[in-house]
């Protein structure tokens, strides 16, 4: 799949102009740890929209549209699953792009992406001014972190088959959520740039709950909240 990264700069892309940042969760969990990070860092709303990426495009559509020219940019963050190439656990993943992973269709030979069908596009546009800046502050404050795509599904991966389709359909594949691609959306539709940060809880593959290691990820998406006070700063 081609790497759909939009590089024309909008709304708050290069922080010239003021307005202030959404971040949206999945989780209360997700939500409390950011907030943890952030501190009494201003300009900054965090809000919980739910699990998957229909319940995250509507609520982030929702804030967008209650408060016209109030955000600047817009952030999917929480934990999520890495792509063990990639992507260790405990470590942190700022997306390069944001792929529907399983927006498509079955077929005999395979799976075909919305794009090989005609139908619109499975990339969601993001914002590689704004992805930059996360992963270099994350990269300063000496947390290890990686730029590369992420899968947003509406099921999680659970074998090791599954996986393997997974990263060769979508190449450099680093980490699998499932709110972002709905967020991003959401953003572009409204004009606002858009990316996805995850904190690795977990390989991509077969569903082992005793490998996973939700407190280390929710430890880690603190810290890089903590790191990023500074490039939210209006």
């Amino acid at each position: 799949m081609t790497q759909n990264i939009d590089r024309t700069p909008a709304l708050g892309e290069t922080g010239e102009r003021g307005g202030r940042v959404l971040i949206v969760t999945a989780v209360e969990a997700e939500k409390a740890a950011i907030m943890r990070g952030l501190g009494d860092a201003d300009g900054i709303d965090v809000i919980t929209a739910g699990v998957g990426p229909a319940a995250a495009a509507a609520e982030t559509a929702a804030a967008l549209a209650g408060s016209p020219g109030r955000y600047r940019f817009v952030l999917s963050a929480g934990i999520g699953g890495g792509f063990e190439a990639r992507a260790a656990i405990g470590s942190l993943v700022v997306s390069s792009e944001i792929i529907a992973a399983d927006l498509g269709a079955e077929t005999p030979d395979g799976f075909l992406s919305v794009d090989e069908l005609g139908f619109g596009s499975a990339a969601a546009a993001v914002s590689a001014e704004w992805s930059r800046r996360l992963h270099d502050a994350i990269l300063s404050a000496g947390l290890p972190v990686c730029a590369g795509p992420v899968a947003t599904v509406s099921t999680a991966t659970g074998s090791a088959e599954s996986a393997a389709a997974l990263a060769k359909r979508i190449p450099g594949a680093a980490a699998e959520g499932m709110e972002g691609y709905g967020v991003a959306v959401a953003a572009m539709k409204r004009g606002v740039p858009a990316a996805e940060l995850r904190a690795i809880s977990n390989a991509v593959g077969p569903r082992d709950r005793a490998a996973w290691r939700i407190g280390d990820a929710l430890s880690a998406l603190e810290a890089a909240s903590q790191a990023l006070r500074e490039v939210f700063l209006p």
